[in-house]
């Protein structure tokens, strides 16, 4: 009886003969995850997801040049992204744009990123675009790179919020902090998204402020002419009154270097 009892056991978790009836493969997501990634995983819808993940809406002329393919080809790809619900597409007067659909797609490029970067050899030196997205750039709608972690570190400091690996907490001294700063945190909680979240920053491998709460930080920020954003790509620079401004409000010492991009032009 025993016996017959070991091997009843071992069929019902896919083990000897027969057809397997393990419980995980009534949960088995692979394939889902096989579609997003072979979508993503092709070079030119990639490097098109990789323009749109500052949050910005383009034509498809406009990706086609980014991804180096003729405009029918990125229609092709344009297509399959918006039917899988990576992509928005907009419509302008005559004129049709796409953008990521939710800022859930802009937090798997960031994540690949992260992985992707997680073994990268410490020695081998960043190409000049990824310099210049190094210090500070744009994560969908919010701040990212060294000064968004620089940003964190102020809060957490100060205790004004609360950082875990996913989740976040705006104390009660924090949102004083925040409302002094000109930040409206009653209307950042109206949006429909995460209204504060910590996200993991692929250049620094360390968290930075995202969510609603980030999003506004960011726009204050560009408000007050503190940081600009550069043309064609996701980096920003720090101007002049935003040294002055980040030095007195969060005691951040900007780097000179990061005042002037790196040979990408004027700024957007």
């Amino acid at each position: 009886m025993r016996g017959s009892r070991d091997f009843d056991h071992r069929r019902s978790v896919g083990i000897g003969a027969g057809r397997p009836r393990c419980y995980i493969g009534h949960m088995n997501t692979g394939f889902l995850i096989a579609e997003i990634a072979g979508l993503v995983g092709e070079p030119a819808r990639a490097t098109m997801l990789s323009a749109l993940v500052d949050g910005r809406a383009f034509t498809a002329a406009e990706l086609a040049y980014a991804a180096r393919v003729t405009p029918q080809t990125a229609s092709t790809h344009l297509a399959k992204l918006t039917e899988a619900g990576l992509l928005t597409p907009i419509r302008d007067g005559r004129y049709r744009y796409f953008r990521l659909a939710s800022p859930k797609v802009a937090q798997m490029l960031d994540g690949i990123m992260a992985v992707v970067l997680e073994h990268r050899p410490r020695y081998r030196p960043l190409s000049r675009q990824a310099q210049e997205l190094h210090y500070a750039r744009v994560c969908y709608d919010h701040l990212a790179g060294r000064l968004s972690v620089d940003l964190a570190d102020f809060f957490t400091t100060h205790e004004y919020i609360v950082l875990g690996d996913d989740a976040a907490e705006i104390t009660p001294d924090g949102a004083r902090f925040l409302t002094d700063f000109g930040i409206d945190l009653f209307a950042a909680g109206m949006k429909r998204r995460h209204f504060f979240r910590s996200c993991l920053d692929w250049t620094e491998r360390r968290p930075h402020i995202g969510g609603a709460v980030g999003a506004a930080l960011a726009n204050r920020c560009f408000d007050l002419g503190w940081t600009e954003r550069i043309k064609h790509t996701r980096a920003v620079i720090v101007t002049a009154s935003g040294r002055r401004g980040l030095l007195e409000a969060f005691g951040i010492t900007v780097p000179e270097e990061n005042g002037v991009a790196l040979g990408s032009g004027s700024p957007a």
